[in-house]
């Protein structure tokens, strides 16, 4: 590690980690969105908003610290690309449930619950990373798990397109809708996977 004359801010860390920790919670309610009858997801879009608007409080007060604070633990560019990647994915995650109940769809072609299930376990792991930033340690298994997921969620993504523009069960407006959500959660899915690349890119700057 490199030596530092001058004690560094910790309080990023709680930060990234209550982020992680509001992303594992909107991760949970796409999984509760799979079972949900209307009104039900109307009750999870909103708790969803709700997540949501903690992530950005979250984010922005990232950046506030990063703007009073003199030292860091590791680089500000480092700690801004971090915070705004890991909104990112908040964002995709609630855009998707809103999709669903702004465009009333009725069912969701197979293969999304798929593509919950991988944001769901990249959030897990994003959650019981964060901790680990204090340290730079026991991060490597995360970032390469997280790659193999990103790559899991792109086949997925692809056989929900192939079914959707090759099933016949769609017409083109509903083609049009599915294929927005759907794209929605892969860029989720992508989200994670640059999370994890920031922060591989931080322990190498570190070590």
């Amino acid at each position: 590690m490199r030596f530092r004359m001058t004690p560094r801010e910790t309080g990023f860390h709680d930060l990234f980690a209550a982020a992680a920790d509001n992303i594992l919670t909107g991760s949970k309610l796409l999984l509760e969105l799979l079972g949900a009858d209307a009104e039900g997801r109307e009750e999870i879009a909103e708790r969803m908003r709700a997540a949501e608007h903690a992530g950005d409080d979250t984010t922005h007060a990232v950046y506030h610290q990063l703007n009073s604070s003199f030292i860091t633990p590791f680089d500000r560019e480092d700690i801004y690309r971090l915070a705004a990647r890991l909104d990112d994915i908040m964002d995709f995650m609630e855009e998707a449930v809103d999709l669903v109940v702004l465009y009333r769809i009725d069912e969701l072609p197979p293969g999304v619950d798929q593509q919950i299930q991988v944001l769901n376990r990249a959030a897990e792991l994003t959650a019981e990373a964060m901790p680990h930033l204090r340290t730079m340690e026991n991060l490597t298994e995360y970032w390469i798990e997280v790659n193999r997921l990103e790559n899991q969620a792109d086949r997925v993504h692809r056989r929900l397109l192939a079914h959707l523009f090759t099933n016949g069960a769609y017409d083109a407006v509903e083609i049009m809708k599915l294929k927005q959500i759907v794209d929605v959660l892969e860029e989720a899915a992508d989200a994670f996977e640059q999370v994890a690349n920031t922060v591989e890119s931080i322990v190498v700057k570190e070590s």
